[in-house]
């Protein structure tokens, strides 16, 4: 078992074409996600981030922000550009991926068709010349975790998605690694044995003495199986907490509408300053902030003027003294709640209501073109600065530590 530590790593991508074409492209890819630099494409920007011995960390974020990039620099798999990548107390930038002691679990199983799945596990094992009775001990230790050892005779071609995800990790965890690594692993399962599997591995956590780094783009992954969430967008870690302290207190806009399902709603509002009394003005309403927010805020020395305010669905209240009108476009019917999606302030608004909330008749008060009226409370809340989408009340303070 052991630590992972990455300083200011960073990954390029070599950029072959020349001179002009590249400047075309920079010109014509201005927007674009990643950056172009002399250098190349860089992939990973400056990446520090320390993982302790047993942790389970998950690198999230949308395709193409660097997280399976940064994966396989800790396998071995990409060579790293910049900085430095510690196992333990070793140094293993240039430490071929066979010596790391590290395991690896891949999206797609990537198991030998032609072996049982009994060989399968036992390969990486007999390569290292372990004795016959060990690997036998290792193997049928794995499956009876995994609950495969029914099929230990079977080929990868006679079993479902979800057991040969199952033989992939019994491999990985035979050899005992310091470190497991998992890309992506259950993405090509359907929803429901997803739920199973993130069921499995966070059982798997509490059986086995390793250190967990676990790259995904699903955010109830992230946050269902991680101790800590790093969040990555571009090459650059967004922020990096525990599930809470993302879900409460995200340290951007990019933070906040990545986590959370459905997406946070966004107003254009005004951040008004009385005194020393702050207050949030949406739609002629002006919406009090609790006093641990004032207090951030005067720390700060924010200054009043336009902001982006956000609110979850599940905090905005539905009631007759609301503040604010909104007008239903469509309800959905999820069981024990109903989404319901309403134009405020000529914004379409998600609100989530569970349905002990509601009336007998709540039927005639959801339906389309229906008038609601909705309450903010203030302490629910995130505001944000217009220029930069950092959270005025946590920011940095959020980002790297956690809030």
């Amino acid at each position: 078992m052991a630590a992972v530590t990455l300083k200011n790593v960073k990954k390029i991508y070599p950029n072959y074409e020349n001179k002009n074409k590249k400047k075309k492209q920079k010109k014509e890819e201005g927007g674009a996600n990643l950056q172009i630099t002399e250098q190349g494409v860089v992939a990973v920007q400056e990446f520090s981030l320390d993982i302790a011995d047993k942790e389970f960390i998950v690198l999230v974020g949308p395709s193409g922000c660097g997280k399976s990039t940064t994966l396989r620099m800790i396998a071995g798999l990409e060579e790293i550009t910049e900085g430095e990548l510690y196992i333990g107390e070793d140094l293993v930038n240039h430490v071929a991926p066979k010596d790391r002691d590290i395991a690896m679990v891949f999206q797609n199983y990537a198991l030998y068709p032609h072996m049982t799945v009994y060989d399968n596990m036992a390969f990486s094992l007999k390569l290292k010349k372990t004795p016959k009775d060990e690997i036998d001990r290792k193997v049928r230790e794995a499956a009876e975790i995994l609950d495969i050892t029914q099929y230990l005779s079977r080929k990868p071609k006679a079993l479902s998605g979800g057991q040969r995800q199952r033989v992939a990790i019994g491999r990985a965890i035979v050899r005992e690694p310091r470190v497991l690594l998992m890309d992506e692993p259950l993405s090509n399962l359907d929803a429901k044995l997803r739920n199973q599997m993130r069921a499995e591995i966070i059982k798997l956590r509490q059986r086995i003495n390793t250190t967990f780094v676990y790259v995904t783009h699903d955010q109830t992954e992230a946050m269902t199986l991680g101790d800590r969430i790093v969040i990555m967008k571009d090459g650059f870690i967004q922020q990096i907490g525990t599930p809470q302290q993302v879900f409460n207190h995200p340290a951007n806009l990019f933070v906040v509408g990545f986590i959370g399902s459905p997406q946070m709603n966004f107003f254009d509002a005004q951040l008004s300053l009385d005194g020393e009394r702050y207050a949030v003005l949406f739609e002629g309403v002006a919406i009090d902030l609790p006093e641990e927010m004032q207090q951030k805020l005067r720390e700060r020395k924010v200054p009043a003027g336009p902001i982006t305010a956000g609110i979850r669905p599940e905090h905005i209240e539905h009631r007759a003294d609301g503040e604010i009108t909104a007008q239903v476009d469509v309800s959905e019917m999820m069981g024990s709640e109903i989404h319901l999606h309403a134009t405020v302030a000529r914004k379409d608004t998600v609100v989530r209501i569970p349905i002990t909330d509601l009336p007998a008749d709540y039927e005639a008060h959801i339906r389309t073109g229906s008038t609601l009226q909705l309450h903010f409370p203030g302490g629910l809340l995130h505001l944000f600065d217009k220029q930069t989408t950092l959270n005025l009340i946590w920011g940095d303070e959020a980002r790297h530590t956690g809030a």
